[in-house]
């Protein structure tokens, strides 16, 4: 017993010289961990990449324009001339002159359009029964005889379907099959305009109409029925491209430069000039526009 009694007093002296130590190491420790002494890493700052300004990929530079003109064609300005003519011509696969007779009503409605919205000094249709080559080189060539700086060349295109509908069951009675709306006749259908610079042989513009046109007929004359379908979703939707046209053309116009050429009536090499006789018509030539000419190979 007096034994155990001297091991507990002697243990606890111990803890009594320990305890002190032992309690400061552990604080010196916490008070380590609370605020390290780290050093700011020495991180190199990241360079910032110069944005793209070239075409690196070089199947890409094959083509009917040079890299330099292409550059050139991107960095002009875009705008619509004033005082300028345009003629509507329907085209055909692409962009040929449509030759067949002119019985589509759309390009009547988009050239009186542009003609109401005093944005262009003549609109007129363009007629392709004259002589001319084909795609675009026929094209310039009517607007050089038309003298129409642009073109809105319009196109429509349609993919059909058609099958025999839940009225088909009626056939097992033989009557049915000569009377009953069993075939369903599906068009769809985009309308297309495009305004064409003639001069540099740039396109500023494209705008598209979508139809969509179904019905239910019998089996009689169905050939009829489609082209008759087509032709009112033509009609409904002629409306709305136009607007879709003048809002484009007006933006166009909208972003002419303020500062104008003087026109030749006004320069002084005209004042000089003699005027020209009664009777005669003076002619008066326009500035070229900043990207006069067309560097299109083909």
């Amino acid at each position: 017993m007096q034994k155990n009694v001297k091991n507990f007093m002697l243990l606890l002296g111990c803890l009594a010289i320990s305890g002190p130590a032992a309690t400061t190491g552990c604080g010196a420790m916490h008070k380590a961990l609370r605020a390290p002494a780290m050093e700011p890493l020495p991180l190199a700052q990241e360079e910032v990449s110069a944005p793209l300004t070239r075409n690196h990929f070089k199947r890409d530079h094959a083509g009917s324009i040079s890299e330099q003109d292409l550059r050139r064609v991107l960095s002009a300005p875009v705008f619509l001339e004033d005082k300028a003519r345009i003629g509507v011509v329907q085209v055909t696969r692409r962009y040929d002159p449509d030759e067949d007779l002119p019985l589509v009503g759309v390009p009547a409605v988009l050239t009186q359009a542009l003609e109401d919205s005093g944005l262009f000094e003549v609109s007129t249709e363009i007629s392709t029964d004259w002589p001319s080559d084909r795609g675009i080189p026929g094209l310039r060539e009517l607007a050089a005889r038309y003298r129409s700086e642009y073109l809105l060349l319009y196109r429509h295109r349609f993919i059909d379907r058609d099958y025999t509908n839940g009225w088909g069951w009626l056939y097992l009675t033989v009557v049915g099959i000569f009377a009953v709306p069993s075939q369903t006749l599906e068009s769809a259908g985009v309308m297309e305009a495009t305004l064409f610079d003639v001069k540099t042989g740039t396109i500023l513009f494209t705008v598209f109409e979508r139809v969509r046109g179904s019905a239910d007929e019998n089996i009689w004359h169905n050939d009829r029925k489609r082209r008759e379908m087509k032709r009112r979703l033509l009609d409904n939707a002629t409306e709305k491209l136009a607007a879709q046209v003048l809002t484009k053309t007006r933006l166009l116009a909208a972003a002419r430069p303020e500062s104008e050429q003087p026109s030749v009536a006004e320069s002084p090499t005209s004042r000089d000039r003699p005027a020209a006789p009664t009777g005669i018509r003076s002619i008066s030539t326009r500035q070229d526009p900043i990207f006069p000419v067309d560097i299109f190979t083909r």
